[in-house]
């Protein structure tokens, strides 16, 4: 195994556990850092495989509510609407990726794509910062949400597809305009990521089963490692943040780290990849 290549899995690992749970899109970071490294895996599955470390931060920090749900379902009313706006929010995002998964990634997984979400997706979550600053939230608690709470933070994870959006952003950002409070939509995205990266993780494994080969399983090994550690510290880093503040810092970052790529791209400083 090259000691190189895995170390920028473990460089990749560290970005995808930093960025999963803010709004800035890792994969769009795993697509620009991956290409400045020179690190490609077929059909993008390292990339996919190692969100399950960042997703697996989120069980652990959330483990008692995990246990509950376990060993409630069916028997708790208040469990058993939490996991139904789960399923509910589960939906949209996972029919429209079926159904167009392959030229999402065929057209739309390249650091220019990535730049111009980055910025347009900035300039989005400044606008409902602002209007969220000027209305009293209607959901304060998880577990008061309804199922049409679930189904707009649903609708609005289709945009997460994009690559560069980011699945965090959009359902954070869907959710406050429909009036949850920051943390709560905060939360409910930190839990609707573990169905949807499992779901995607595991579809995109098994239709490339047939590639992998012992050094793709070591390098996702490292990748998902790395991923996990960072991911345990975002996540409690990004509770701590919400609490006191908002999400613009994270709005003029993403415009930002877009603008230089995009700045790159015109002046020819760096050959992005298609």
């Amino acid at each position: 195994m090259d000691m190189i290549l895995l170390f920028k899995a473990l460089i990749l690992g560290v970005i995808e556990g930093l960025t999963e749970f803010l709004p800035i899109s890792s994969t769009g970071h795993l697509i620009v850092f991956g290409d400045l490294l020179n690190f490609h895996s077929k059909g993008k599955v390292f990339e996919i495989a190692i969100q399950l470390g960042a997703v697996l931060a989120v069980v652990v920090e959330y483990r008692q509510r995990f246990i509950r749900v376990c060993t409630g379902i069916g028997r708790d009313n208040a469990v058993n609407r939490f996991v139904l706006n789960l399923a509910i929010a589960f939906v949209p995002a996972a029919v429209v990726g079926l159904l167009f998964n392959k030229q999402i990634k065929a057209v739309l997984f390249n650091p220019i794509s990535v730049a111009c979400a980055l910025v347009v997706g900035g300039f989005i979550i400044l606008w409902v910062e602002k209007r969220a600053s000027q209305f009293v939230p209607k959901v304060k608690n998880v577990d008061d949400m309804r199922p049409i709470d679930a189904l707009m933070v649903g609708v609005a994870q289709i945009c997460a597809l994009i690559p560069g959006t980011s699945r965090s952003g959009s359902t954070i950002m869907g959710g406050m305009l429909w009036g949850l409070e920051r943390k709560v939509a905060t939360e409910f995205s930190f839990f609707l990521a573990v169905p949807m990266m499992v779901a995607a993780t595991g579809y995109d494994i098994y239709k490339h089963r047939n590639d992998f080969t012992a050094d793709d399983v070591m390098l996702i090994a490292v990748g998902f490692v790395a991923a996990f550690g960072a991911g345990l510290l975002a996540v409690r880093a990004l509770l701590k943040f919400v609490a006191s503040k908002n999400y613009v810092p994270f709005a003029y970052y993403r415009i930002v780290f877009g603008g230089i790529i995009l700045l790159t791209y015109v002046a020819g400083w760096v050959e992005w990849a298609d």
